[in-house]
């Protein structure tokens, strides 16, 4: 799963509206704001460390001459000894961060649904925010598809032709 900054505040907001509404935690109306507050404070702390861990993989390379091409390998690498989770293990590691949240927080009143449920509920919630990477991907290269494969201006287009397809699903 790929967490927008743009989608935060929706996910927030859904997960403590539908936990209510389902009755598995207690949150007073007045509190629901600050509840999804803490929330929206547990993606970002998590995008913050992903853009610090997308720096540590550019200085790696940088410093080690690694080419492009093995970025993946290298953030995983790098992701694994810092314990940072990436692709389908986020919404995994947000939904156990989200319980542990609701344990601890003054503004759930209670949690009245083990954890085990309720962290099937949340991966769920989570999961249905996913925003499908290929059919955006798939979006842009329609766009760009009279450029010449292989060039530098595709590439640069395609970035391009990526950017606007995120603003254009609100995902920028």
């Amino acid at each position: 799963m790929k967490l927008y900054r743009t989608r935060i505040p929706q996910i927030a907001t859904a997960v403590i509206e539908r936990l209510c509404a389902d009755g598995d935690i207690e949150v007073a109306g007045s509190d629901r704001d600050e509840a999804a507050s803490d929330l929206v404070a547990i993606m970002e702390s998590y995008l913050r460390r992903d853009n610090d861990l997308r720096e540590a993989v550019r200085d790696e390379m940088d410093r080690k001459n690694i080419p492009f091409d093995q970025y993946g390998k290298v953030r995983g690498g790098i992701a694994d000894g810092w314990g940072h989770p990436t692709g389908d293990e986020v919404d995994r590691f947000l939904s156990r961060q989200f319980i542990e949240n609701f344990m601890i927080s003054n503004f759930v009143g209670e949690v009245y649904t083990d954890d085990h449920d309720l962290y099937k509920k949340l991966l769920e919630l989570v999961k249905s925010f996913d925003v499908d990477e290929r059919a955006l991907r798939a979006e842009a290269e329609e766009r760009i598809k009279n450029v010449k494969e292989g060039s530098v201006e595709r590439q640069e287009a395609l970035n391009r032709a990526l950017r606007e397809v995120r603003k254009k699903h609100g995902l920028s």
